[in-house]
């Protein structure tokens, strides 16, 4: 029974290691071998190739191949990977219509930019939308950061630090068309952290296309068949 237990426990960790996404120290990681450090050159490059949809969101489209596989196969891989991996207050399921071949999460990743300023600090942090619309043979992954959601920190800057200043925290939304490069003088007076904030959810737009297709294609730990 104990021996159960324990391969039962590590079944359920692997699943979760499989479903887990990425914290923003492994995505900065990723998104520097991609497309390197210097984030407002990056940035700049990126905003040639992508562009702001008619909400000004940054959306991107992806159709994905996935050979015989039905409408139902898909749809249950793709639901267990979406249950696995949305499944906290700050990364959840918004939609599931099977009928439908409709899956909607809402994700959360914490960080991925930050900047000082004179009197005040903001971290930048994104909720990016990730629908997928099923059908037999394949299926179509929409990824969308709508803004930027930032807290600030008033009196956290330098000259705060310097006199001493308790600062207090604010929350705030960054259009992403008011940031560069979408806007060469950026409206928040923070290029460096709006440059690096614009690469890393490109970079995260990337780990999730590869996740759904790899959990579409192989399932979310590789032995989800009919042959057992």
């Amino acid at each position: 029974m104990k021996r159960f237990f324990i391969s039962t426990l590590a079944c359920l960790m692997a699943v979760c290691a499989s479903a887990q996404m990425m914290r923003a120290e492994e995505l900065e990681k990723y998104a520097v071998e991609k497309y390197g450090d210097k984030w407002t050159e990056a940035a700049e490059n990126l905003g040639t190739e992508v562009s702001l949809d008619k909400n000004n969101s940054l959306t991107y489209v992806q159709v994905i191949e996935c050979g015989e596989q039905t409408k139902e196969q898909l749809y249950v891989a793709l639901n267990y990977w979406f249950t696995a991996t949305f499944n906290d207050a700050d990364a959840v399921i918004q939609l599931n219509d099977k009928e439908s071949g409709v899956i909607i999460g809402k994700g959360f990743i914490s960080g991925i930019a930050s900047h000082t300023g004179g009197m005040n600090s903001y971290v930048i942090s994104i909720h990016p939308i990730i629908r997928v619309d099923i059908k037999d043979g394949k299926i179509r992954v929409t990824y969308t950061v709508q803004n930027y959601d930032v807290n600030k920190y008033v009196g956290g800057g330098i000259m705060g630090a310097i006199g001493g200043t308790q600062a207090t925290k604010s929350v705030e939304m960054w259009a992403i068309e008011k940031c560069f490069p979408f806007q060469k003088k950026d409206e928040y007076k923070a290029k460096k952290s709006s440059s690096k904030a614009l690469v890393m959810t490109h970079a995260y737009s990337n780990v999730i296309m590869d996740k759904i297709e790899e959990a579409a294609k192989n399932g979310l730990v590789g032995n989800e068949n009919n042959d057992w």
